[in-house]
């Protein structure tokens, strides 16, 4: 790893940015920062599509010649990349793995989708200059909120387990936490009315603390203070 710089291009703004934001600095793997506005399309041109993603997203990473996207497939890379990297993100045992694999690979289509289509109507369309359908903003509210109880039931067992995966931190909670932040800038909290799920987020926080903060605190100046969580300045 110490051969090729890792160079990280990301945006805090972005959902699985943090996630993979958070992994980097509390596992202190070197890498070279390399921020990318999302709110001015930078990822869009022609020069990042042709030199770093083809996709034009982010995250992304490029280490030495290789290139790489999608914030799972650059955790699974990492983790065969580093070897000093801590086993709770991604354990090395097959059955703890496969309980971290299983949600990584469920959230895509439910918490990620839900709670993404929310926020970017929610919050985008009026940025755009266009107003709100209200009953689409109901259709979408209710379709976040219903897979975020699925969560807090089946996930969290309703408080039973600690974790996604189990009784210990894994990347699985740290996607999933910073997939469910997102919705709190359009004005949903989405702990209100799910003390499990509540408790469990103060957790993966307190487990990834300074840097959950540190990645969030961008994400918090745009969510009203009254559900915003306290940030490091």
């Amino acid at each position: 790893m110490a051969s090729r710089a890792l160079k990280y291009y990301y945006d805090l703004l972005s959902q699985p940015s943090r996630a993979l934001y958070i992994l980097l600095e509390q596992s202190k793997i070197p890498y070279e920062r390399c921020p990318v506005a999302l709110r001015k399309l930078e990822n869009r041109t022609t020069e990042f599509k042709e030199t770093i993603n083809r996709f034009g997203k982010v995250p992304c990473i490029v280490h030495g010649d290789f290139k790489l996207a999608e914030n799972v497939a650059i955790l699974r890379y990492l983790s065969r990349e580093v070897p000093d990297l801590p086993d709770f993100w991604y354990p090395r045992e097959n059955l703890a793995r496969a309980r971290v694999d299983e949600y990584l690979e469920w959230q895509h289509t439910t918490i990620r989708a839900q709670c993404a289509q929310y926020f970017l109507y929610v919050w985008m369309t009026p940025l755009l200059g266009m107003e709100l359908d209200p009953a689409k903003v109901e259709r979408l509210r209710k379709n976040m909120a219903d897979g975020l109880d699925l969560f807090q039931r089946v996930w969290l067992e309703d408080g039973k387990k600690a974790f996604v995966a189990g009784e210990s931190l894994s990347y699985a909670d740290v996607l999933a936490a910073c997939e469910i932040e997102q919705p709190k800038c359009a004005g949903y909290d989405p702990r209100e009315g799910r003390p499990q799920l509540a408790a469990w987020m103060e957790r993966v926080r307190q487990g990834t603390n300074p840097y959950y903060d540190e990645a969030h605190k961008i994400l918090y100046k745009f969510t009203p203070k009254e559900i915003a969580t306290p940030t490091v300045k």
